[in-house]
């Protein structure tokens, strides 16, 4: 990938879906000018990769969507969130930045030094965040005007043991974590997503993460718009950190498929 490209694919669903899986997380890939402002050596970045990366959740999303009835439409990162996350908010209303963790990370999740302190994310939220922003606010736009209503599903994992950046990682860890908003989760689709998800395990809500990813001119604004955060602990799935997915997954595919056409129509 050159940085000409860009960082993201939305991937086309049925016309009459209303469903975006959202995967922020999923990817490795670091341009080259990028690394270069990272301080982490190659051995220690991987290392960290192995941490950060929601694994396989690409895979995942791909699977729920090859069964779905109703295909979902799909938007995926196709950068490491190391380069930017764009699920942060890119200013001061970042709670993540009291550990270093923004839009553009300068510590690691286990807050050591991943660039300079005074390092400037301007560039980065520039040339990475406000088109990511953009594409995901024109994708939920466009199943507004095709359907009625969107629904974003963020597919997410976390590892089963806390790591130093959590900021809330006191509380239950189970199986599947449903992250949900106030105004953008009914309770329709939590149920859904309770429903779907059972097989699974145990499903918990809003711990150890919260919260949904809305694009912001939507947030709080917009009926419409529905979302939901799946946050699926990585031991029920793969080798942690960082290493190859199990029979796990193909359960979690069906759940999620399941989900997707419970509110697809």
């Amino acid at each position: 990938m050159t940085t000409a490209e860009p960082s993201f694919d939305l991937l086309p669903g049925a016309d009459r879906s209303s469903v975006i899986l959202h995967v922020p997380h999923s990817a490795r890939e670091i341009p080259p000018e990028v690394r270069a402002g990272i301080v982490l050596d190659d051995r220690a970045l991987e290392r960290e990769l192995d941490h950060i990366v929601d694994a396989h959740t690409a895979e995942l999303a791909e699977a729920a969507a090859a069964l779905a009835t109703v295909t979902p439409w799909r938007f995926v990162n196709r950068l490491a969130r190391l380069v930017v996350d764009p699920e942060r908010f890119p200013d001061e209303r970042e709670e993540m930045l009291a550990v270093g963790m923004g839009a553009v990370y300068t510590r690691t999740t286990h807050l050591e030094d991943l660039r300079p302190a005074d390092a400037d994310p301007r560039p980065l939220v520039e040339r990475y965040f406000r088109p990511y922003a953009k594409a995901m606010t024109d994708a939920v736009a466009g199943r507004l005007a095709a359907t009625g209503r969107a629904v974003i599903i963020d597919v997410h994992s976390y590892p089963t043991a806390r790591l130093p950046y959590e900021l809330h990682g006191e509380g239950p860890r189970p199986p599947v974590c449903l992250g949900t908003d106030s105004f953008h989760t009914s309770p329709d689709l939590l149920a859904a997503a309770r429903e779907a998800f059972g097989p699974c395990g145990e499903t918990g809500l809003d711990s150890p993460f919260s919260g949904t990813y809305v694009p912001l001119e939507f947030y709080g604004r917009e009926p419409r718009v529905g979302a939901l955060m799946i946050e699926i602990r990585r031991d029920t799935y793969m080798a942690e950190p960082g290493g190859p997915a199990g029979p796990g997954l193909t359960r979690l595919a069906r759940a999620l498929a399941a989900l997707v056409d419970c509110v697809a129509p």
